[in-house]
């Protein structure tokens, strides 16, 4: 316990944490507003005339389930990745202020430390959680109810959804401890997470639509490869016809996060941190 109040010391004396806090503000507000006219629109029925190889899948956008949990986990995908970015500089600062040395001397045990800071960025990534989802249930009720659904406060789906949104957040900062042990410059590790983040995610939606045009819809089963895809996947809150189970893609991502854990932790054992 010791290692993870130090962990989350280095953070508090830093001006990093208000930093993401004032930059996700705005972003959450934005993706709230972007949910709130897709809600509108799934539900108004001014659609217009629907192909019939759409109509299931909107039809399932357009549920309780779908549209509760999708305002309930609103602003997910940049969360995630300012969790991410929290977990690499977890790693990173010490190499960036030259504190790693006087960290391993007085704790030898490298795999305590390298704990610690998972344990660390696990932390900042609950309280970003509890954070957002506050505020997601105030609002996501009020978004509900303004277009004609009561605030679904009871839907298990959207508690579901909910949750397993708490879970993303918490291997997303596996994902940035593990980043931040693999690229030790903070400004590096810091660029190459935003860039594989959003290049990854945005690239990879347009690629599979590409391929599934072309090939057939197996072919969206592709993003359970890509983890930010993945997340989103989990909290769809219900089945969208032509998309994988959401169960897989909370088992694809608990296997990047151990894989990252395992990796970082055999890493930071081995290497020289002179």
């Amino acid at each position: 316990m010791n290692l993870v109040r130090s962990e989350l010391l280095k953070i508090r004396t830093t001006n990093t944490w208000w930093i993401f806090a004032l930059i996700s503000l705005p972003l959450w507000a934005l993706t709230l507003l972007i949910n709130w006219l897709q809600a509108d629109t799934l539900t108004n029925g001014n659609l217009g005339e629907v192909p019939a190889d759409q109509a299931d899948t909107l039809a399932a956008a357009a549920s309780a389930d779908a549209l509760s949990s999708n305002l309930f986990t609103t602003g997910q995908f940049f969360g995630l990745l300012i969790v991410m970015l929290l977990g690499i500089i977890v790693v990173t600062s010490e190499f960036f202020h030259q504190t790693v040395t006087t960290t391993f001397l007085t704790n030898p045990h490298r795999t305590a430390v390298m704990s610690a800071k998972l344990v660390a960025a696990g932390v900042l990534a609950l309280l970003f959680w509890l954070v957002t989802t506050a505020f997601n249930l105030v609002a996501g009720s009020a978004v509900l109810n303004a277009i004609g659904l009561d605030s679904q406060l009871g839907n298990e789906a959207a508690w579901r959804a909910i949750g397993l949104n708490l879970l993303a957040y918490l291997l997303w900062a596996v994902f940035g401890v593990g980043i931040g042990v693999l690229l030790r410059s903070q400004i590096g590790a810091t660029v190459t997470g935003i860039l594989l983040y959003l290049g990854g995610s945005i690239g990879a939606i347009f690629v599979i639509a590409i391929l599934a045009d072309r090939w057939g819809d197996w072919i969206n089963n592709l993003q359970l490869l890509v983890p930010s895809l993945a997340s989103s996947l989990m909290v769809t809150g219900a089945d969208i016809p032509g998309n994988p189970p959401r169960w897989a893609g909370a088992a694809v991502l608990i296997g990047y996060a151990v894989v990252t854990g395992v990796v970082g932790t055999l890493l930071m054992r081995r290497r020289d941190i002179s």
